[in-house]
């Protein structure tokens, strides 16, 4: 059974979503909403690698269950988007970082579909619930970032 390698990916694709979400939020604390919402979304994520390490254990899988913070450039990289934030640069960073979270979330979110069917097929009640209560905060998350891109995009593409 290849249940193991879907929970060690999702879980390796979950903790690079919420190192990334994290750092965003890092990157862009003058755009509020970007760095709270973003921060808050990541902790999503952070859950969902503890839960899965937890349940990797069935599997006879040792994930780690921690997600390192935003690291030792997190201060720097908040310094520098509170002096820079007057120049265009940074609308278009946004816009990048913003792409990036959509394709790590939209990943994540295939993930959890794969992880869901195989669970089903291997009639894991357990797994199968892991993936209908984490699953949809993924979706959530590719939700924000689709709309965010859509409501920054015109502002920052025209300017």
């Amino acid at each position: 059974m290849k249940l193991g390698l879907a929970l060690r990916e999702l879980h390796r694709a979950e903790k690079s979503l919420a190192r990334d979400l994290r750092k965003t939020a890092d990157r862009h604390v003058v755009e509020h909403e970007v760095h709270h919402v973003a921060r808050d979304l990541a902790g999503w994520s952070a859950e969902h690698v503890r839960e899965l390490a937890r349940y990797g254990q069935a599997y006879g899988l040792r994930l780690d269950e921690d997600v390192p913070g935003s690291g030792p450039l997190a201060p720097a990289r908040s310094a520098l988007a509170e002096l820079s934030a007057r120049r265009p640069e940074p609308g278009l960073l946004l816009l990048a970082d913003l792409r990036r979270l959509h394709r790590k979330a939209a990943g994540v979110s295939l993930d959890w579909e794969l992880l869901a069917q195989g669970a089903q097929a291997a009639k894991d009640a357990e797994l199968l619930d892991l993936a209908h209560r984490c699953h949809p905060q993924t979706l959530r998350q590719l939700k924000w970032t689709n709309a965010m891109l859509k409501i920054m995009s015109p502002q920052i593409l025209t300017s």
